[in-house]
């Protein structure tokens, strides 16, 4: 490694410390390609010579911080967003969740809403809208703000139907918002069962037992250990024969907790929790655990 790099990488670490002790906003087991990547377009666009120097701007300016965060959080999705998980998704919510009689649902790294609102226009046209409760989470304030007030632009929209189209809609989509100023605004009941809410997968924990997970395009971003500690969460997180949804380069493939699931829809990268006497037995010092035996 040269000189340069190694100055570079000294200044990432420094710069990423610095914000996790000054912001709490912790992304130093961030996939280091992405974060590079990310810090060197912010350094060209806000004129800084050196990370030394944006990590000065950074720490002497909280406006600084939120528009950092914008970029080192992927906020932007269409709705429907690979339409056949959606499909997979409407089938286990009419054929598996509608057996419970209440259902929680937790999305996680939300951004700015349209997944969110795509999974809730399903739980309405399968009939369980009204016994789901939604989390939408982020670590991005401002993304949860426009998650929330669930407005998005024109030109969208056109992307959003054709994919809706493609999930086996029972309606049209257009009965699911109005035009206002040039933007869609969605449906305002479409969130009244939803909490939006801060949350990290670096540093929070579980806050409810969850029969879906969807989290999808957030895991490539970070290194293995984070990956871990997210799936774990996830794990924690669901019920019994709850479902976690990943995005489409994401799996639980060398995850030491893959052994909690079953692959569901490998294609959709769609997994379901087992149940406790389907897990593996557990191993003591080498041995495996029979009944009250030990063999």
């Amino acid at each position: 490694m040269n000189d340069m790099n190694t100055r570079e990488d000294i200044e990432v670490d420094l710069f990423l410390e610095g914000i996790f002790r000054h912001y709490h906003y912790d992304f130093r087991n961030y996939s280091r390609t992405f974060i590079k990547r990310r810090l060197n377009l912010i350094k060209t666009l806000l004129q800084c010579e050196s990370f030394s120097i944006l990590q000065h701007k950074v720490l002497h300016d909280p406006l600084m911080m939120t528009k950092i965060l914008n970029y080192l959080t992927i906020q932007v999705g269409d709705m429907f967003r690979d339409p056949g998980y959606f499909l997979s998704m409407r089938h286990i919510i009419s054929s598996y969740l509608s057996t419970y009689s209440s259902i929680k649902v937790w999305i996680a790294g939300c951004g700015t809403g349209e997944e969110l609102y795509s999974l809730a226009i399903l739980f309405r046209e399968e009939g369980l809208e009204n016994r789901t409760q939604f989390f939408a989470t982020d670590i991005n304030y401002e993304a949860l703000k426009r998650a929330e007030a669930g407005v998005y632009a024109m030109d969208r929209l056109e992307a959003f139907e054709n994919n809706y189209k493609l999930t086996d809609p029972t309606g049209s989509f257009s009965k699911y918002y109005t035009v206002k100023n040039n933007h869609a605004v969605l449906d305002r009941t479409l969130k009244e069962n939803t909490v939006f809410y801060n949350h990290s997968l670096v540093s929070d924990s579980v806050f409810g037992e969850m029969h879906l997970i969807s989290c999808r395009n957030v895991l490539i971003y970070f290194d293995s250990s984070l990956q871990e500690r997210a799936i774990g969460l996830f794990s924690d997180a669901l019920i019994r024969k709850g479902f976690l949804g990943l995005g489409a380069k994401e799996s639980l493939y060398l995850s030491p907790h893959a052994s909690n699931f079953t692959e569901f829809q490998r294609k959709d990268r769609i997994y379901q929790k087992m149940a406790m006497h389907e897990l593996p037995p557990p191993r003591v010092r080498g041995i495996v655990k029979v009944g009250a035996n030990e063999r």
